[in-house]
């Protein structure tokens, strides 16, 4: 398995001396994040917060066995796992990097990517004979009971988990209980990061551990301070050479202009998630500019299939034939994203179905199909956050109108945080969301409709074929089947049963000074290595 060429400058960096030398001052800067949240669960540990501005952060402080180069052609690459190599369709063996250090010192073995993936942090509360066992044990680390939450994370990230056996202190081999074609991709999931089994056995509580878990890193939590600020320091040890920055420090600014002035008053050195429409006005600054462009992540309205309205299908339908998605990316992005090809993207390489459109826009066909359906214009509910999303607020707005024109009645009520919105609770009718693919196949993203994940979990849609679907998909190793299989798949989920509505691919921005070099990733990833740093 060949390097790419962040990881080859990472290695090479590795073999310098990371220690300043006495007397020798340190001139590498100490920069200010501004961010619209940092987690939505008061968390850092990834069995526990799995959302998008989680995702920021979390590559900062932690890594996984493999990666995508999402500053760069987004191919699978080597990480803490410096080779991989099949030895059957259900067996994946991994070669651990030998340099690596945790941020308290401890080598890394593959003791603790056998912890990393064991029941004291993964499957905890999962039964035993459908998830397996951990080879061996971390003492002390059982009373710590990671949330409800886990074991459902766990199981829609690795649905054919079987165990982590430790061939020796520097191999493992990860074992499915079926065929899965997308081992390699699934090991990018930051549920599957590494930590510190020694760290973990050793923290007071899980909550201790969860707000400051130890990685391998290139930057160390100093301070987590929920809903302020999340501190790091420069980690001198770290395995892919000298980090660039000092100290690292990201900070809640919910409000975009307080970031954007916050910015321009050199409060801040970096400030997520810009409008476009910000765009220009930030640039004719000259100590400014702004990085980025699409993502990996799909920008979606979710349907409750139970609101006795939406338990018509063809209310569902015509709600997606009335949107003009195009004119919201003109609209409200400037050109500078576009409507995907549904729930799918161009990485997916052999497995893209390049032929495949989201429900075209087409009022009449709307209206056709609400008369079909006799619908009589009872209210539709439509929660949301104000602005999670960039342009959220916006986009809502548009399609409310458009929906207002077919003659649908949808009503927004704003919420203050998820547990509003995916709370099981009477009156759900349609709600904000998003897909990411963590990694080049489709059952990365579709894993959020199978048994387990989130939309089915909440309640809000299930079917059972798609049920099935996604099961072949993720057990299939033949690529003409499993093409046929998504076929099928993405015509329930878009057209003959929907479970959402495609808006457009996302797309992040972030503004920064002018001076500093780094590029932005095709994920909500922040990249603060020395390989993306001047």
């Amino acid at each position: 398995m060949s390097l790419s060429r962040r990881h080859a400058l990472g290695l090479a960096g590795a073999f310098v001396l990371p220690r300043i030398a006495i007397g020798q001052s340190d001139n590498r800067p100490s920069i200010v994040v501004a961010v619209q949240k940092i987690s939505t669960s008061n968390s850092l540990e990834p069995m526990r917060e799995q959302s998008n501005v989680g995702q920021r952060v979390f590559y900062t402080f932690a890594e996984t066995l493999t990666d995508h180069a999402w500053t760069g052609d987004l191919s699978l690459q080597p990480c803490l796992a410096e080779g991989f190599r099949r030895i059957d369709g259900r067996t994946l063996e991994l070669k651990l990097r030998q340099n690596v250090r945790f941020h308290n010192g401890d080598a890394m073995t593959a003791e603790d990517v056998a912890f990393s993936f064991g029941p004291e942090r993964m499957w905890s509360g999962s039964s035993v004979e459908t998830r397996g066992m951990w080879v061996d044990t971390a003492q002390g680390a059982a009373s710590k009971v990671p949330p409800p939450e886990a074991p459902k994370i766990a199981m829609a990230a690795y649905p054919g988990f079987e165990r982590m056996e430790i061939v020796d202190k520097h191999t493992v081999r990860f074992v499915n209980r079926v065929p899965d074609a997308a081992l390699e991709g699934r090991l990018t999931r930051n549920c599957g990061a590494i930590f510190s089994r020694r760290a973990f056995a050793e923290a007071a509580s899980w909550l201790d551990w969860s707000r400051k878990p130890v990685g391998t890193g290139p930057y160390r939590i100093v301070e987590y301070k929920p809903d302020v600020e999340l501190v790091m320091e420069s980690f001198d040890e770290y395995w892919g050479g000298r980090p660039p920055i000092k100290r690292l420090r990201f900070v809640e600014v919910p409000d975009v202009s307080q970031r954007v002035n916050g910015l321009r008053a050199g409060d801040f050195d970096f400030a997520c998630d810009m409008p476009p429409d910000q765009i220009s006005a930030i640039e004719q600054n000259p100590k400014l500019d702004v990085a980025g462009g699409p993502i990996m992540n799909i920008r979606l309205t979710i349907f409750d299939k139970h609101h006795p309205v939406l338990a018509d299908p063809r209310v569902r339908r015509a709600m997606t034939h009335s949107v003009d998605r195009q004119a919201i990316v003109d609209a409200l992005w400037a050109g500078r994203t576009k409507v995907p090809k549904g729930l799918q993207w161009d990485f997916f390489g052999p497995m893209l179905l390049g032929d495949w459109a989201p429900p075209a826009y087409d009022p009449a066909e709307a209206r056709r199909l609400l008369k079909e359906a006799g619908y009589d214009g009872a209210p539709i509910p439509y929660q949301m956050l104000n602005n999670y999303y960039t342009n959220q607020l916006q986009t809502a707005q548009i399609m409310q109108e458009q929906w207002k024109a077919v003659g649908l009645n949808v009503a927004m009520e704003m919420k203050e945080n998820w547990g509003q919105i995916l709370g099981r609770f009477p009156g759900r009718g349609i709600c904000e969301n998003s897909n990411s693919s963590w990694f080049n196949d489709p059952v990365a993203s579709l894993a959020a409709y199978a048994p387990g994940g989130q939309t089915w979990e909440a309640g809000q849609w299930e079917n059972p074929e798609v049920a099935k679907l996604i099961s072949a998909l993720q057990e299939g190793t033949d690529l003409e089947q499993r093409r046929r299989d998504f076929r099928r798949t993405l015509t329930i989920l878009e057209r003959e049963d929907p479970a959402y509505n495609v808006v457009q691919q996302n797309a992040t921005f972030t503004a920064k000074r002018r001076d500093y070099k780094w590029r932005p990733a095709q994920s909500f990833v922040a990249d603060f290595r020395a390989s993306n740093w001047g």
